[in-house]
């Protein structure tokens, strides 16, 4: 047996005795011992013996796509429709019979190339079969001034966390994104969406969630130090905070609980390496499902219904991207000229300061700032004189002046 089947074999019997485990009050200290160990064990499994201080001895590096434009966005989603009917890697053509290939393309795209064709006028293969997208394929769309780079990703599988199929390259490189699109096809059970999920919160992607306010620094000496600045509901206290510190092997450190926390959020800030990505549930095909159909999904948070192949409702997946990403226009304006309406600075911010703004232009500008003309709704007379702290709102226009 390998280490990654004894770690598998470990996590799996953990999970067992977590399922058979009651939860109450009393037994809250148990319960966080095993997920600390489950969370350690599964960090042993992607970085290899050690966990995180190892360095990223197994993990994949991703795909090698230099980043550019103002934003970045990832299409991620099954190979085939109806793929948790499948089990397996991708087939070879010189491995498998006939017979065997045709039961295993039988299914269908979720459409993330036709997507991508529709919104960059990049050429992605595009069929009706699955696995059409063999690595990762990026595009480049132009949206209210800004430039965004979609990445059409190949077909996550079941397991993917566990680097089935490439998952961990596909799953290495949505990290990298500002937004994560989840494609499924509309006319298949929402159980994929669940399947999804699962393979990026196993890989450390927290989607839709925010960081937990929680304080936690290491120090020397002095034991560990726990205080609740809020009520704890949800399974967090002195003992279980200590038992996990100890599990990841940190005997001195002071805690602050700002916020009601769970146990496995508390993990989360103790491994320190997740990533939390806003994310959209992008269901293709709805031009094959009745309005009925299309009623129900709409109950679902954070989902926007279109058909790539028709091109319906992309404005308003668009229009999504853009809030998803809190995107903003500043347009700057040299002295003595009109504004540069054409090309805006972006910046990814719901109340950005003209710090913040100087900063996106070049780092060395703040050095000389003495002052910056404001025109726009963040402005109370127009121009508005401002200092560096002033927050701009969208659309704002802005002239630095230097220091003579």
């Amino acid at each position: 047996m390998s280490d990654s089947d004894a770690i598998n074999a470990k996590i799996a019997e953990l999970e067992a005795e977590m399922a058979r485990t009651q939860k109450n009050k009393a037994t809250n200290y148990h319960l966080g011992t095993l997920k600390a160990k489950i969370a350690k064990l599964k960090s042993e499994l992607i970085n290899g013996p050690g966990g995180k201080s190892a360095g990223t001895k197994n993990a994949e590096r991703g795909f090698d796509v230099s980043k550019s434009g103002d934003t970045r966005i990832g299409l991620v989603g099954f190979p085939v429709s109806n793929y948790p009917l499948l089990e397996g890697e991708i087939p070879s053509p010189q491995s498998c019979s006939n017979l065997m290939l045709l039961k295993f393309f039988t299914g269908q795209s979720v459409g993330k190339s036709t997507l991508l064709t529709s919104l960059t006028g990049t050429r992605s293969e595009a069929a009706a079969y699955e696995f059409t997208t063999l690595t990762c394929i990026p595009g480049t769309m132009k949206y209210k001034g800004a430039r965004i780079q979609v990445l059409d990703l190949p077909g996550i599988i079941e397991g993917a966390s566990d680097n089935r199929g490439r998952g961990r390259q596909v799953i290495g490189t949505a990290r990298t994104c500002n937004l994560i699109l989840i494609v499924l096809d509309a006319e298949k059970p929402v159980t994929h969406k669940k399947i999804i999920e699962s393979e990026l919160f196993s890989f450390g992607i927290r989607i839709n969630q925010e960081p937990p306010n929680i304080k936690l620094v290491k120090k020397e000496n002095g034991g560990i130090g726990y205080q609740e600045a809020v009520l704890q509901t949800k399974g967090m206290n002195a003992d279980v905070a200590r038992l996990v510190c100890k599990e990841y092997k940190i005997s001195c450190a002071e805690i602050i609980l700002r916020e009601d926390v769970t146990v496995d959020q508390f993990i989360d800030v103790i491994e320190g390496n997740r990533a939390y990505i806003p994310c959209l549930f992008v269901f293709n095909k709805i031009d094959a499902i009745t309005i009925e159909e299309l009623d129900i999904l709409d109950q679902l948070p954070n989902y926007v219904p279109i058909s790539s192949q028709h091109q319906w409702n992309l404005e308003e997946l668009m229009e999504e991207i853009w809030d998803r990403c809190n995107m903003l226009r500043i347009y700057t304006k040299p002295q003595g000229q009109t504004p540069d309406y054409d090309d805006p600075v972006i910046l990814h911010s719901e109340s950005p300061t003209i710090e913040e703004f100087c900063n996106r232009l070049h780092k060395g500008i703040m050095a000389d700032f003495n002052f910056a003309w404001v025109w726009g709704r963040s402005a109370k007379h127009q121009p508005q004189r401002c200092g560096k702290d002033h927050l701009l709102c969208d659309e704002d226009i802005v002239q630095i002046v230097k220091k003579v």
